[in-house]
């Protein structure tokens, strides 16, 4: 053990509470959280668990493990890109996860048992407790268990916090900080003049980084260039290129192919989060073949890769200023021992004007402060959903336990206000008994904390969909639900638009994300200019072009309507829970029965648009999602829906009998299956405004007359009437729901009861 290694290890193997160790980048952090693991699975003989930031960390961390599966140590990766097999899951004795879907397991019954069997939880990067996305999640999970009679060890491993006395204080924890390095690590901050366009500046700051580029390549030595934008990165990769001699005549950053062309013919390799040849490069890095990598903050964080130096050429992310924790940890990319190099150096380009401010940011380091109180709701509900809340003053004793607290926040009165937030919102409910007030989950709070949906945007969007008046067609509807989704859902607002795509975002836009009209919808005059986006405007037209063009998704097409497909698929691979969390409320009655069809319909063609479903397809889906299984679903969802559309059928409303090839139920629970659709229900008009429904099993019966719905348990036959006699009978209509998560729609939306032809 080198060491920070030997410096930890006794406290790791020889105690059993809480531990928090600060070393810097490169010092061996990971063998010591393979120590705290490794004593849980064999000598306490329960489960670890390893918590990572990002996608891209759990595969370096998975790679490193592979030898542990040789020994007999069932390892499995958790992320949202991994299929979930629940079983697997349940057996494993190491879990490497990120952060959030740890948590989605936690909030998954089926799981807690499992979870009972945890006995350490190894945190890589703790100092993201700063951050304001991720931070608050993860200080609600070090909450729940922190303190020392906990019986989940913390094992907290970090290279860049300053205040670490202040976090292991938080967590009852033994604090090992050490300042060793393998490598000797030089920063410098080069400054360019700074100008007032941002032109000028891009330029200089090109110049610059090709310069030190040419220095330290020069002498054998390899370079990470940090970006803050993708665009920013094929710009310096293609001015790395150029100045290294390749004949970059006529070669536009837009043009991806002869760009990576170019630039890997003189060894300089790009690496972005939709870059097609990412993997390729990050090999090709490793193994030297290039030695440049030009990247954004993708490769910032704990991967191994052979750098002798790091170029961060922006100190902005997006319109974001860069984090001090952030540039710390490019800067330890730098030498990195394990990859050969011995000695590091680190270069921030700044401004003249913001050189002093850098400069003491980064010797005062960075502080962790909590960031938790900006989200209360989500994790008060969370805590009540896992029956560890039930009154006001659990709440306030939860509060107590957060890192919030610690730092000196005492006022519970942000506390109150959430819970009021989530009573007024009908995620909680409110009972007397014995003088004491009790806290009772509803079912939408179940299904919000479920999928991991915002409280106060559940709230927002619910408000505006609320307003909007009932839509004529189910192509309204979509658009409408498209446009509701993309703005509220703030990672669906804030998601960018890259410059060279505005001008076909805004003419697709134009279009109602329907390319076959496309050359006909002339800009409206005298409105915004033509290549002009408004946030939200990308995921609005992604959603939209898979209601208009499913064929552009099917196979594995690299562009969907002259936009690339990798800009779409990070939005489409997030929004099938949001519209799943607007359908799953159709049996709830607390969203308009338009919405909660539409949103079944749209969000199943998004969640499987590799198959190229058509309107009116998500009932057939739905169907093939129940047989199966959710362990399988990824694998042969596909498989069932092709094999059902090529034999003719349209939805799930085929006879009972022998369940297909690829079912994953048993005859029973086929059988069950069959009962659980709408098939056989008949809804009938009648002149005193009234229907009859006939459903053969139990479900939820919801009539509308325009914004106005009302909804009823249903068993059998049934007459019912509309709220209201509308002067328009267009818009009114008829639902029933099964729990399950079947429909059958009367009067408006019935194109979503089969596929039609």
């Amino acid at each position: 053990m080198n060491p920070a290694q030997a410096q930890a290890a006794p406290v790791i193997a020889d105690e059993s509470g809480h531990v928090v160790v600060t070393a810097p980048t490169g010092a061996g952090k990971t063998v010591i959280g393979m120590l705290a693991a490794i004593k849980a699975i064999v000598a306490q003989g329960r489960k670890a668990a390893w918590l990572v930031p990002q996608r891209s960390l759990t595969d370096e961390l998975d790679r490193e493990l592979e030898t542990w599966r040789g020994l007999g140590v069932r390892v499995e990766r958790l992320s949202g890109e991994q299929v979930t097999d629940l079983r697997k899951i349940r057996d494993a004795d190491l879990w490497i996860s990120t952060t959030e879907k740890f948590e989605s397991l936690c909030r998954t019954a089926s799981m807690r048992t499992a979870l009972a069997e945890v006995a350490c939880l190894v945190v890589d990067e703790i100092h993201l407790l700063g951050d304001p996305v991720r931070g608050p999640l993860l200080e609600a999970l070090l909450a729940r268990v922190r303190g020392t009679d906990s019986p989940v060890r913390i094992v907290g491993l970090s290279a860049t916090v300053s205040n670490a006395t202040e976090i292991a204080d938080w967590l009852g924890a033994h604090l090992v900080a050490t300042v060793w390095r393998p490598s000797r690590l030089t920063w410098q901050l080069p400054a360019i003049p700074g100008s007032h366009t941002r032109t000028v500046e891009h330029s200089q700051r090109n110049q610059l980084t090709v310069a030190i580029t040419a220095q330290v390549t020069e002498h054998a030595g390899s370079v990470l260039v940090f970006c803050g934008s993708k665009r920013n990165v094929r710009a310096t990769a293609l001015a790395i290129a150029a100045a290294r001699g390749a004949n970059t005549a006529g070669v536009h950053v837009d043009d991806l192919d002869a760009l990576e062309r170019v630039c890997t013919s003189v060894r300089v390799g790009l690496h972005y989060r939709d870059w097609d040849h990412k993997a390729a490069a990050e090999r090709a890095f490793r193994a030297r073949d290039l030695d440049v990598l030009v990247a954004t903050t993708t490769v910032a964080a704990g991967v191994n890769l052979p750098a002798r130096a790091v170029i961060v050429r922006d100190t902005q992310l997006g319109t974001t200023t860069m984090g001090v924790a952030t540039v710390q940890q490019m800067f330890g990319r730098a030498g990195r021992v394990g990859a050969g190099e011995t000695e590091g150096w680190a270069y921030l380009i700044t401004t003249e004007g913001e050189r002093p401010d850098w400069q003491a940011n980064l010797v005062a380091g960075y502080t962790v402060v909590s960031r938790i109180a900006n989200t209360l709701p989500d994790h008060l509900l969370a805590e009540a959903a896992q029956d560890r809340l039930h009154t006001v003053s659990d709440a306030e004793h939860w509060w107590i336990s957060t890192l919030a607290h610690h730092q000196g926040t005492r006022d519970v009165g942000p506390v109150h206000a959430a819970l009021q937030l989530l009573l007024d919102g009908g995620y909680l409910t409110e009972t007397i008994r014995d003088d004491t007030t009790l806290l009772t989950v509803t079912d939408l709070g179940y299904l919000t904390t479920r999928l991991m949906v915002s409280v106060q945007t559940g709230i927002e969007l619910t408000a505006i969909l609320s307003a909007l008046d009932h839509p004529a067609s189910p192509g309204q509807a979509e658009a409408l639900l498209a446009r509701a989704v993309a703005t509220t859902v703030p990672q669906f607002a804030e998601a960018p638009v890259p410059d060279e795509l505005r001008p076909t975002v805004a003419r697709l836009l134009r279009a109602g994300g329907n390319p076959a009209v496309l050359d006909t919808t002339p800009p409206a005059p005298g409105l915004a200019p033509a290549d002009a986006c408004a946030p939200g405007d990308l995921a609005q037209l992604a959603f939209l072009l898979v209601a208009h063009a499913p064929q552009a998704f099917a196979g594995r097409n690299r562009t969907i309507a002259g936009l690339t497909a990798t800009t779409l698929f990070p939005i489409l691979a997030e929004a099938p829970r949001y519209f799943s969390w607007l359908a799953e409320q159709g049996p709830l009655g607390t969203v308009h029965p338009w919405i909660a069809v539409t949103a079944a319909d749209l969000g199943r063609r998004i969640r499987w648009r590799t198959t190229a479903p058509p309107r009116g397809s998500g009932r057939l889906l739905w169907m093939c999602e129940q047989m199966a299984t959710r362990e399988h679903a990824d694998q042969l969802v596909p498989q069932l829906y092709r094999s059902a559309r090529n034999a003719g059928i349209t939805s799930p409303d085929w006879p009972s009998g022998q369940p297909p090839r690829q079912c994953r139920l048993d005859h029973n629970a086929y059988l069950t299956l069959l009962r659980d659709r709408t098939t056989g229900t008949t809804i009938t008009d009648h002149p005193d405004s009234s229907v009859t429904i006939q459903h053969p099993d139990s479900g939820i019966v919801t009539l509308w007359s325009g914004n106005d719905f009302q909804p009823h348990p249903s068993t059998g036959q049934h007459d019912y009437h509309f709220p209201e006699v509308p002067e328009d009978p267009t818009v009114r209509g008829a639902v029933i729901f099964t729990r399950r998560g079947d429909y059958h729609v009367h009067g408006w939306g019935t194109e979503y009861n089969q596929i039609s032809g």
